[in-house]
């Protein structure tokens, strides 16, 4: 009942903490998406550099968030952004490769040749065929990444609060140095409900791209 009550006289707060950590996060993944997706386009061109971008984007993804902060804070300071939303925001971004450039590669290369065959007997060149087939084809499983990479950077994003980059981490750093367990609850329950409700409304946009036929494919990336 006590819970309940913080919350109801909490809410304009929680409401605009909410509001704070979408934006963070979504700030961060989209930036992601317009980096990631062209880099998983790259590198089907050539195995090797695939190997060694997938190899960076999973040793920067091993490193614990609480760590990446620690190196990013010194070396942002010098431009005056140590802390707060910028460090917060290439935190993420940074999270968020893996899963977006991996998805890329594999959608573009699991084209089916035969369709790259039909593309390429009607006269369309390599920039067609990858504009016109070729990535509308793959933009279910570039959309699973996203979705991945979202949802696990809800979670990363409320670390981000221990250096002052606002969202609904507040609550848990607060309830954590004020030993208030209604905070440190409220904050633990609202980050893990927004994550789950994201992530089912992005599974119904990802299946909302999915062309028939591909379904299956798309629900096990």
């Amino acid at each position: 009942m006590e819970l309940i009550l913080y919350t109801l006289a909490n809410f304009e707060l929680l409401f605009t903490r909410t509001l704070e950590h979408i934006a963070l996060v979504g700030v961060a993944v989209g930036i992601a998406t317009l980096t990631g997706v062209p880099i998983g386009i790259a590198i089907t061109k050539n195995e090797r550099l695939a190997r060694n971008v997938l190899y960076i984007a999973s040793i920067i993804v091993t490193i614990p968030s609480i760590a990446l902060f620690g190196i990013m804070i010194p070396v942002l300071s010098i431009f005056g952004h140590g802390i707060g939303y910028v460090p917060a925001v290439i935190a993420v971004l940074l999270y968020s490769q893996l899963p977006i450039i991996r998805n890329t590669y594999t959608a573009i290369n699991n084209v089916n040749p035969a369709l790259r065959e039909a593309a390429r007997g009607i006269g369309m060149s390599p920039n067609q065929r990858l504009r016109l087939v070729e990535i509308p084809l793959a933009i279910p499983v570039i959309m699973a990444g996203v979705r991945t990479a979202v949802v696990l950077n809800i979670g990363v994003m409320a670390i981000a609060a221990y250096i002052g980059a606002g969202g609904l981490g507040t609550f848990i750093s607060r309830g954590i140095s004020q030993s208030d367990p209604r905070q440190l609850i409220v904050g633990a329950v609202a980050v893990s409900v927004l994550a789950i409700i994201v992530d089912f409304s992005l599974l119904a946009l990802q299946k909302r791209l999915t062309p028939r036929g591909m379904e299956r494919d798309a629900s096990m990336a």
